[in-house]
């Protein structure tokens, strides 16, 4: 599930930035962490995956936000885009939360593609290789393995209401886990040797 600290009610570096036109009425914006290439670094095991969703409330109560389903508005996801960039992802024993202690991997790039958050990566393949063995095996081709996000800072406009909607957060991380443990179960990850990243992108409508 999703980590999120310090809820409350709203109140009243090295990124690669650039431009490109899309789809008619949108607006594409690069945002990327650039690392130098290194053919067959041992340690660096690309990975990329489909973070949260956006404008969409989540499928049950994450983390922090006592018992309320939770929906992150586009927005403050854009907003909070730069936030995401050298942070790490994790993974707990068991596959079924988050351990921020359990760093294994950071995320260089980020897209808002439709209401779908994506993120591109580097999992620490050496340093973690029970890991690696683990996504593999329950993960790749069958869509098992899924992402949730860590925040910090997060305002919410109605604390009172059934679904709290997130306008401003910040991104500390995220968690990789069983799509079943997640929030949102519409979220993926999955490991890929021998690939290259691509430059990610926000999608402005």
């Amino acid at each position: 599930m999703g980590h999120a600290d310090g809820l409350h009610r709203r109140s009243a570096g090295a990124l690669g930035r650039g431009r490109m036109q899309g789809a008619p009425g949108m607006e594409m914006r690069a945002m990327a962490v650039e690392f130098p290439v290194v053919h067959g670094h041992p340690n660096r095991l690309p990975f990329e995956g489909v973070l949260t969703l956006v404008d969409v409330p989540s499928d049950k109560a994450p983390s922090g936000a006592r018992g309320h389903r939770v929906m992150l508005t586009r927005e403050a996801a854009e907003a909070a885009l730069p936030s995401l960039l050298g942070m790490a992802v994790d993974y707990k024993a068991g596959w079924d939360g988050h351990d921020a202690r359990q760093k294994c991997g950071i995320i260089t790039a980020a897209e808002l593609d439709g209401r779908k958050l994506t993120v591109a990566g580097y999992l620490f393949a050496r340093d973690f290789p029970e890991m690696e063995q683990k996504i593999r095996e329950d993960g790749e081709g069958m869509g098992l393995m899924g992402m949730s996000y860590e925040l910090a800072d997060a305002h919410v406009a109605d604390m009172k209401a059934s679904i709290w909607t997130l306008t401003r957060a910040t991104f500390t991380g995220a968690a990789i886990l069983l799509r079943e443990k997640a929030a949102y179960r519409s979220t993926s990850f999955r490991v890929k040797r021998g690939g290259t990243m691509r430059r990610a992108a926000v999608a402005r409508g």
